[in-house]
């Protein structure tokens, strides 16, 4: 079971979460693409999946994955390298787990369980969330291949 609880905390602090990505990759040295975005980009982005997280996580894949694959296919085409494409959903990832752990909730067996199992969820949504970039990016790699023999 995921903690009800700590994904509507995740869901409830999207902006918080989003400041933390958007400080990372501003000063991140290998995403100069990327930091490009204005803040109101990186924030639609987060919230599109922090505030549906619970559903993310428990919605079937292939209903949900596809929005990915588009992703990728966006950044071939805004000329995005695909390491900062999975990098940031790498920091966003790191961002939601490191909120969790600040969180300051009693620490029970029950808690730790709870909290260890969401990062188990978590890990395997974003784990897959890159599959389906690099799916993207190198599908759009490959049209544009052919189209320019």
């Amino acid at each position: 079971m995921i903690s009800t609880k700590l994904v509507q905390v995740i869901e409830g602090h999207w902006e918080e979460i989003a400041a933390r990505l958007i400080r990372e990759v501003r000063k991140h040295p290998e995403m100069p693409n990327l930091s490009r975005q204005t803040d109101a980009e990186f924030r639609e982005w987060c919230r599109t999946i922090l505030e549906n997280l619970g559903y993310l996580l428990s919605a079937p894949k292939d209903e949900e994955m596809g929005r990915f694959q588009v992703l990728g296919r966006t950044r071939f085409e805004e000329n995005v390298p695909l390491h900062e494409a999975v990098l940031r959903l790498h920091i966003l990832k790191d961002k939601i787990i490191g909120f969790v752990h600040e969180q300051g909730f009693p620490m029970s067996a029950m808690h730790l369980y709870a909290e260890e199992e969401l990062e188990l969820r978590i890990g395997r949504f974003f784990d897959a969330c890159v599959y389906h970039v690099v799916r993207g990016y190198e599908g759009a790699l490959a049209r544009a291949s052919r189209l320019a023999s």
